[in-house]
């Protein structure tokens, strides 16, 4: 399990125990937090499930795969560090305390 922090564009937070192997949009689908639409159900095929992940974290998490980079490339407002695809990152106890920020929308 791992203690994710969703925080949605307006500041509001949510944390959420997410189980390991899980993904972190997943994990925000299945406690319904806002700002996370995940239209494809996890098949990196749309960006609705864009965040900006917190500075602190970027250098802790996976590369991005050429499939990511691609879809983000219709992300509202990607940034080059930051931004990622949550059903492109799996839980494990390595994520605990992780905190990702939702944009202004998804497209």
């Amino acid at each position: 399990m791992a203690k994710i922090t969703y925080v949605e564009h307006g500041g509001t937070e949510h944390v959420v125990e997410v189980a390991n192997g899980m993904t972190v949009m997943e994990g925000a689908r299945d406690n319904n937090i806002p700002g996370i639409e995940a239209d494809c159900g996890g098949a990196c095929a749309c960006s609705t499930c864009h965040v900006y992940v917190d500075p602190a974290w970027v250098e802790k998490l996976p590369a991005k795969d050429d499939m990511e980079e691609d879809m983000l490339d219709f992300a509202y407002e990607p940034n080059p560090e930051r931004s990622r695809l949550t059903c492109q990152l799996k839980v494990t106890d390595a994520l605990d305390g992780l905190r990702v920020q939702m944009p202004e929308k998804q497209i």
